[in-house]
């Protein structure tokens, strides 16, 4: 092979690469994706969790009442929750739910896991069949005013402009693709310390949650504390 062809195609081989680098961090937030669960700062210094969910997923909502009793029973101070959004293809209203949430963090982070207890709670009115004979402007208005009498109606102008910002719609990609990145690839799935917990069929209750958890928490205590 001729070198100056050798050359050329180092070259080209180089330019990809950093393109495809580039085009990788391009999707990188400015900040860490999630919601905090009560605004409390996730600590290194505490057991840190970490939920996928998905809002209009039935094991996404039979698993988060005795995670939230856990981490309630432990406190700031020992635990950290953090919960991702990851829409489910087969879910048809997953995506605009999840956005949904994302809009409201941004309004007002201290109502976002007031309207992910609202979904958890009437689920059934996004589910598939449901909202099989709607268009996609049906449901977003559905989901619009759903969001706006859990909340407040004087939220429903805000919550509307958000959807209309195409910046809420790639967060809400972004947390799916951060997701992939970890390996998820259903709903729900936790990490504990950044790793991943034991897929199955059934829900943690509150004594699994106490189970993990416990042992944990004593030896956190003697590290050293981080916070981010």
């Amino acid at each position: 092979m001729p070198k100056i062809t050798t050359l050329r195609l180092a070259f080209l081989l180089i330019l990809s690469c950093t393109t495809v680098l580039v085009r990788s961090q391009a999707i990188i937030p400015s900040r860490y994706d999630g919601f905090v669960y009560q605004k409390h700062a996730a600590s290194t210094a505490t057991v840190m969790i970490e939920a996928f969910y998905d809002p209009v997923c039935p094991d996404s909502r039979d698993s988060w009442a005795p995670l939230k009793q856990a981490v309630d029973h432990y406190g700031p101070r020992v635990v950290s929750l953090i919960v991702h959004t990851f829409p489910l293809p087969y879910h048809d209203n997953a995506f605009v739910t999840s956005r949904a949430l994302h809009i409201v963090n941004e309004l007002n982070a201290s109502a976002t896991y007031h309207l992910l207890d609202a979904f958890f709670k009437h689920q059934e009115q996004f589910y598939n069949a449901q909202t099989l004979n709607k268009s996609r402007e049906a449901v977003l208005d559905q989901v619009i005013g759903f969001a706006s009498s859990t909340l407040g109606n004087s939220l429903k102008s805000a919550i509307t402009s958000g959807f209309k910002d195409s910046k809420t719609g790639t967060r809400t990609r972004v947390s799916f693709k951060y997701g992939c990145s970890r390996g998820v690839y259903g709903t729900p799935f936790f990490f504990v310390n950044g790793f991943l917990l034991p897929v199955s069929d059934d829900a943690i209750d509150y004594d699994g949650w106490r189970k993990i958890i416990d042992p944990l928490a004593t030896k956190q205590r003697h590290s050293p504390s981080n916070v981010f």
